[in-house]
């Protein structure tokens, strides 16, 4: 019989590193150690543990004492939770064009949600009361329209720009003088907050969100996000839809420790400083590199830029990242709360080399 060893044995390398994503990296240490913590004896299922109810009590530390919040398992589940809970069957949401809810959740809004997006085109990924001004200003009361009734704007964007309070109020107040309600994609929510310099209430519920889906798992966390309703007079039904969008955790207090720990200490703070910095320093390092332009502000843990396609195709089987416009030549980088300067150095390394041998045409 095969000798079988305790020794558990990665079934990857751990040492290969990339920028595809900041969900490729792992779980915190901190983040870790609270799932541990939570592992033992008995607690009630289904959100009602310790765990959950001291979950609500940090958020509304963060984000103000009406602040009710509902974990789920992932990020399209949040989004598509909140968005059913503010909009009727006859009624539609507004995003950009780039929108995660709009490009890159797999039809969920529509299919699970049935819900209606207006998209909008933008230059950089933020809407704006302008542009929210180009929707058909004569379809209100029709019938044959699907009628608006929420604005969603992504917290970072899908481009890595950040929205200021501001920026974030005017749209609010654009919202709200229709009767309409504000839901923010917080996916990168602590990328932005780290990026601002604020906290999280100052460019949420006092600028007048409603309600945003608060992201965990880019930002270290193994799996949870938050449904969180920062106005529960805008919404209805949070509860029972995420049971029948099945995002009701059985074992929730697993999912809320995780958040927990996320929130303490300034974890959140930690890793998206963290992350954001290392993006910064990767922009900085090739910014200047001939044949290599940086295509978009770098305003939180993101680079996009234009590069040779076939330098990128040899760059990605060492460091793996995507094509974000591959006829443009642009590329996304992504770093995390894990990247490292080391990561960054020898990225950059092998950037110079690939763009330093590339023949000239």
């Amino acid at each position: 019989m095969e000798h079988v060893t305790d020794e558990l044995n990665p079934l990857h390398d751990p040492s290969r590193r990339g920028f595809a994503s900041d969900n490729y990296s792992g779980i915190h240490s901190e983040v870790l150690a609270a799932i541990v913590r939570a592992n033992g004896g008995h607690q009630v299922a289904y959100g009602d543990d310790v765990y959950t109810a001291e979950l609500q009590r940090v958020f509304r530390e963060h984000f103000g004492e009406r602040a009710e919040a509902y974990p789920v398992f992932n990020g399209t589940g949040a989004n598509v939770i909140a968005l059913q809970s503010v909009t009727a069957r006859w009624e539609a949401v507004v995003c950009a064009s780039t929108a995660h809810i709009n490009v890159d959740e797999g039809g969920a809004p529509e299919h699970v949600g049935g819900l209606k997006l207006h998209t909008v085109d933008t230059p950089d990924g933020k809407l704006t009361p302008a542009l929210l001004d180009t929707l058909p200003q004569d379809k209100t009361g029709d019938e044959h329209y699907a009628q608006p009734r929420v604005v969603s704007i992504t917290q970072t964007t899908e481009l890595g720009t950040a929205y200021t309070a501001d920026e974030i109020k005017a749209i609010a107040d654009y919202a709200h003088d229709r009767d309409w309600v504000l839901h923010v994609d917080g996916s990168r929510l602590s990328n932005a907050a780290a990026t601002l310099e604020l906290p999280f209430r100052a460019f949420t519920t006092d600028v007048g969100v409603d309600i945003l889906s608060f992201g965990g798992t880019k930002n270290g966390l193994m799996v949870g996000e938050a449904v969180l309703v920062l106005n529960p007079d805008a919404v209805r039904g949070a509860k029972y839809l995420r049971k029948t969008s099945m995002q009701l955790a059985s074992k929730m207090r697993f999912i809320s420790a995780q958040l927990i720990a996320l929130l303490s200490d300034d974890l959140y703070l930690r890793n998206a400083r963290h992350a954001n910095a290392m993006a910064r320093r990767l922009a900085d390092a090739v910014r200047d590199l001939p044949g290599l332009t940086i295509a978009r502000p770098v305003q939180a843990n993101s680079v996009f830029p234009v590069l040779p396609v076939e330098v990128s195709r040899r760059l990605m089987k060492t460091f793996p990242f995507y094509f974000w416009d591959e006829a443009a030549g642009e590329v996304r980088w992504m770093c995390g709360f894990d990247t490292t300067e080391a990561d960054i150095d020898a990225f950059v390394a092998a950037i110079r080399s690939e763009l330093g041998s590339r023949k000239n045409p």
